[in-house]
């Protein structure tokens, strides 16, 4: 019987053993390129994410994860779609948290990801335009589209009793998508748009938009573009010139890189971009574990990169599987409720309640809440420069 129970027990450990996986994940962001201030914070929160479960061993009978970082560049498709092609052939990850501008992302969506039936779960990436595009259920994303921005935009200016702006967007999916949800939602509310023109990114002098920007006035110039890139040199331009005084950021240009770039100039500007108020539980844990990470746990974006890791790995949990084709259908699952909240540095519970088949509603850093074609349903900080420093005013 001594044996026969032994055999049994050596029998369980080789099965156990044998299913284990080095699982890995691609990190697809801009580390190059207009908004490359702003994707270090955002690895690391996902990487935080794919750490905790790693060495958690609940995932898939003992799997580790490991994350494998690729530059999307956020403006060139065709390296975004070389690089994410890389990831799945040679790499062999088992799914992609990113890109994270809207171009690239939706590039890879529809020359790489579908081809090779590949999840992607986008921290960042907000046009509209991506919450109608054919994805075979593979495509999802943390944080909400820019129609939802657009009304935020129109909720705050009109809240500050701004009725006339001037509007500039960078001349991409972004940039584009964005500017018409807002102007659609400001109008309607009874403001006014003096001009709306794009530009376009690395530009040594933008002195010919700046001054048509400065001809067609507006209480406030709204810059649709990027902190790192074209948004900052029409920013300048407009301090520069004395076109105008006040700005209204969106969420492409919200970073420390906004206040190292134009300090003092900028006070009293404002802005919008997804986030939650810092004292919930979510902001709370997430704002640990940037400390003990060495990083901002609350740097923008870096709450969706890391509920987007998550998500992957929670699905995969939930489907018993590390295929894509398989655990995609969970994402949705294990994203919302009913179910036990599970709230970050909690993944671990997560990953074994999904695997044993129990509901859970995965909050996250950002109050996870799926809708529709498999977007966040938005939460927003609004953000006032107050001394050179961003600040939060208000939550939306």
């Amino acid at each position: 019987m001594r044996k026969l129970l032994l055999a049994s027990a050596m029998s369980l450990l080789v099965s156990t053993t044998a299913f284990a996986e080095d699982i890995k994940l691609g990190i697809i962001f801009g580390f190059t390129g207009p908004i490359e201030s702003l994707t270090p914070d955002m690895a690391k929160g996902a990487e935080s994410a794919i750490a905790e479960v790693s060495a958690s061993g609940e995932l898939l009978n003992g799997s580790t994860v490991t994350g494998i970082r690729a530059d999307s560049t956020c403006v060139d498709s065709a390296v975004a779609t070389a690089n994410a092609e890389k990831l799945i052939t040679s790499d062999k990850v088992s799914g992609i948290i990113g890109a994270d501008c809207s171009g690239v992302t939706g590039a890879i969506l529809q020359n790489v990801a579908r081809v090779n039936g590949m999840v992607m779960i986008s921290p960042s990436a907000t046009s509209p335009g991506l919450s109608t595009a054919e994805d075979d259920g593979l495509f999802f994303r943390t944080a909400p589209s820019d129609a939802r921005q657009g009304q935020i935009m129109t909720d705050v200016l009109l809240s500050r009793g701004h009725t006339s702006v001037a509007l500039t967007y960078t001349n991409n999916d972004y940039g584009k998508g964005l500017a018409d949800a807002f102007q659609a939602a400001y109008e309607a509310a009874g403001g006014s748009v003096t001009i709306n023109a794009s530009h376009e990114e690395d530009k040594a002098d933008y002195s010919s938009e700046v001054g048509a920007l400065a001809s067609a006035g507006g209480q406030v110039l709204v810059v649709a573009g990027y902190v790192d890139g074209g948004g900052k040199g029409i920013t300048q331009g407009a301090i520069d010139t004395g076109a105008f005084d006040l700005f209204l950021f969106p969420d492409g240009m919200i970073g420390d890189t906004l206040t190292e770039n134009h300090g003092s100039d900028i006070n009293g500007s404002f802005g919008t971009v997804p986030g939650v108020d810092p004292s919930s539980p979510a902001s709370s844990k997430m704002k640990e574990i940037g400390e003990a990470g060495g990083y901002d746990g609350l740097a923008p974006f870096g709450p969706e990169s890391y509920d987007a890791a998550a998500l992957i790995m929670l699905a995969m949990a939930s489907a018993k599987s590390s295929d894509p084709q398989v655990y995609k259908d969970h994402v949705m699952k294990v994203a919302n409720g009913p179910g036990e909240l599970i709230y970050p540095g909690d993944l671990a519970n997560g990953v074994r309640m999904a695997a044993a088949g129990f509901a859970i509603d995965y909050v996250g850093g950002s109050s996870v809440t799926l809708i529709g074609p498999g977007e966040s349903g938005g939460n927003y900080r609004e953000i006032e420069i107050q001394n050179a420093t961003i600040v939060d005013v208000n939550y939306r």
